[in-house]
């Protein structure tokens, strides 16, 4: 069950990276990310208020359970972590191609899996080892591939600053999985309703903050903020990916190693976007490369069977 929720995530995630090139072409990033965590918010205020006001929810997936500071806290942390890489993502995706995000993106399984096997003392199968390394190979032959597009990785900005969002949502993969798992196990064991709802909110007040402090200020003299209805799309894609990974990770038998490195397989799905409405280059050179994605994909399915 845990597996085919990541998968379900994967395609889903591909579908909100797709829509955010859309949302941030020729926009201000800044508005665009509060109006992702706004509608993100509005989307889960409705399981907290109606959780913490009746039973109806009591029982089902959809519990918001309760708690203090002492849960909270963890969430904040949550929410600092994913915040920090959404910022330097959304800038970093507004100024490169697709298909050169997808694949920097899909080194964090790689990040992760070191995590995995030195935090949590996960261990994987011959299979699933043979999935690893293919989906390791497919994503240093793309990254080779977006050379030929004459951007320079060395000196390029905005591929630092993708870098350092695929380095903080490791970071923020490894700790997921320390907020579900079990107190007995060493986890912090909350509730995963609770932590997907409440860092929502927690990153809109943030990015308000950022938008009254820092971009309206000097908003007339940067980039323009239109609106457009991909914004929302954004919201409900990621909303929805994100609940089936929490979803998938609160489950016991969940490795966060082979979901992480699903999750990455979005790359496919926002390649497909990249070749048929950004018109993107050198697809021919980096279809093999998304081949051994898939087929690295099928060997993490059979090692998790």
């Amino acid at each position: 069950m845990w597996l085919i929720l990541a998968f379900m995530s994967a395609a889903l995630l591909g579908c909100y990276d797709s829509l955010k090139k859309q949302a941030l072409k020729g926009n201000a990033v800044i508005p665009v990310l509060f109006l992702n965590t706004l509608f993100s918010s509005i989307i889960f205020l409705p399981f907290i208020v109606v959780s913490g006001t009746t039973d109806v929810l009591d029982g089902s997936i959809f519990h918001v359970a309760s708690g203090g500071w002492d849960m909270h806290k963890y969430i904040l942390l949550k929410s600092l972590i994913v915040l920090s890489s959404w910022i330097l993502g959304y800038f970093g995706m507004k100024h490169l191609p697709l298909t050169i995000v997808g694949p920097i993106n899909a080194t964090r399984p790689v990040m992760v899996l070191v995590g995995a096997l030195l935090v949590f003392g996960e261990r994987l199968n011959h299979w699933q080892w043979i999935g690893v390394l293919l989906a390791i190979a497919s994503f240093l032959l793309l990254s080779k591939s977006g050379k030929k597009e004459g951007i320079d990785f060395k000196h390029d900005h905005w591929i630092y600053m993708i870098v350092g969002a695929a380095v903080l949502g490791a970071v923020s993969g490894l700790y997921d999985k320390f907020l579900m798992a079990p107190v007995e196990s060493g986890g912090v064991g909350l509730d995963r309703m609770m932590v997907q709802s409440w860092y929502n909110i927690y990153q809109c007040f943030m990015m308000g903050a950022m938008l009254w402090l820092l971009w309206w200020p000097k908003h007339e003299q940067t980039t323009p903020f239109h609106w457009s209805w991909s914004i929302v799309g954004v919201s409900l894609f990621l909303s929805t990916a994100d609940f089936m990974y929490f979803y998938s990770l609160s489950l016991p038998e969940a490795m966060i190693s082979i979901v992480s490195m699903i999750r990455r397989g979005s790359v496919i799905v926002s390649f497909m976007f990249g070749a048929m409405f950004f018109h993107e280059k050198n697809l021919k050179a980096k279809a093999f490369d998304l081949a051994l994605v898939l087929l690295g994909m099928v060997f993490l399915y059979i090692g998790s069977k």
